[in-house]
């Protein structure tokens, strides 16, 4: 509330008879109530943009500009548009109370003043509005939080794929960069040699090439941002069909709408596991499911990708094949995540996610 900590609230008071604005700011200000009173609806309406008041008292039947039209205004401007109205009405006029709601009216109260009951219907309107103000300030935070979530979550995936960047490419380009030397060590004494070693420089630069790619495309933020999680599954398909010349097998049954957390963590994971495969597995065949399966306790979305190539063994350190990562982005979801495998076996991955 705008009020200092020494008032109850600052309530406005806006009626054309000066009795009944005398009766209320007596009865409120003995009661620890900052109180303003004004006569017209046109001085409450600047009165209240230059200083917004905790709650306002407006009476129905006023010259010029009634309280219905005066409310409406109040509702109209972003200054005073949470700001509780609660209309006066002497006791022989009739209240029109749908239109009294419908303009943004809260509560009210009928001439003549019952003491404890204006007081009650005040007291009670400033706690809502302060319950709705600590929860909006709650709720602002909780954004806000959330926003330094993403940024830290997005800096810890560059941070990811920079590590990723050194390990693969650094590699892939230092054994280019042998195989290049090797060249000009034997191109004056062995020709035929040379062109050996230029053709095998030739694929460890096709395979650096790749690898960048499938960089660049991980570094795209917004690439989730307007094709649907069926669509990017299947562009992830096609683009490991056309490195490796194996196509999966890509099964999809989606019945509810998926939110761009889950869409993109399912995205992380496939692209991941699929960039596993084919630098690891050594596989022929691959089968992507994504599909929404019904449970008692709710629906969820469940992934699951194979492959028939060599597997690993789980016990061994696989953190090379980003298995962690996986982990923790599904955990950060409140999902499931499973590997199966075992040396010459295969692979399958299965990661779950609750649905709201």
């Amino acid at each position: 509330m705008s009020h200092k900590s020494s008032t109850k609230g600052d309530i406005l008071i806006v009626d054309d008879h000066p009795d009944n604005l005398r009766l209320l700011s007596s009865m409120l200000n003995e009661r620890g109530y900052k109180v303003r009173s004004v006569l017209t609806g046109s001085a409450a309406l600047m009165g209240a943009q230059a200083q917004p008041p905790d709650l306002i008292l407006l009476d129905v039947n006023m010259p010029s500009m009634n309280g219905y039209e005066v409310c409406r205004l109040f509702k109209g401007s972003s200054q005073t548009i949470s700001i509780p109205v609660i209309f006066i009405s002497a006791s022989h006029e009739v209240i029109d109370k749908v239109k009294a709601f419908s303009v943004g009216g809260v509560d009210y109260i009928c001439k003549p003043f019952q003491v404890e009951e204006v007081i009650v219907r005040i007291e009670t309107q400033l706690s809502i509005r302060s319950l709705q103000s600590k929860l909006q300030k709650a709720l602002d935070h909780e954004r806000s939080l959330n926003q330094q979530i993403e940024a830290m979550a997005a800096i810890e995936e560059r941070n990811r794929i920079a590590r990723e960047i050194h390990d693969s490419l650094g590699h892939s380009l230092t054994a280019l960069t042998v195989q290049l030397q090797a060249v000009v060590s034997v191109i004056q004494v062995d020709p035929v040699q040379a062109q050996v070693f230029l053709t095998q420089a030739y694929q460890l630069s096709k395979t650096a090439m790749q690898e960048v790619r499938q960089s660049v495309n991980a570094l795209r933020v917004d690439q989730l941002a307007q094709p649907s999680l069926e669509t990017t599954i299947l562009d992830l398909a096609e683009g490991f069909r056309q490195t490796t010349g194996i196509t999966p097998i890509v099964q999809m049954d989606l019945k509810k709408s998926v939110g761009l957390s889950i869409s993109r963590t399912m995205h992380r994971i496939v692209q991941e596991a699929l960039t596993n495969i084919s630098k690891h597995a050594q596989a022929t065949q691959v089968q992507i499911d994504l599909v929404t399966i019904r449970q008692a306790s709710g629906d969820c979305l469940c992934l699951t990708l194979k492959d028939n190539g060599k597997g690993f063994d789980c016990h061994q350190h696989t953190d090379g094949f980003g298995l962690q990562g996986m982990q923790e982005r599904v955990d950060g979801l409140a999902g499931e995540f499973h590997v199966t495998t075992a040396t010459g076996a295969g692979c399958q991955i299965e990661a779950r996610f609750p649905l709201s």
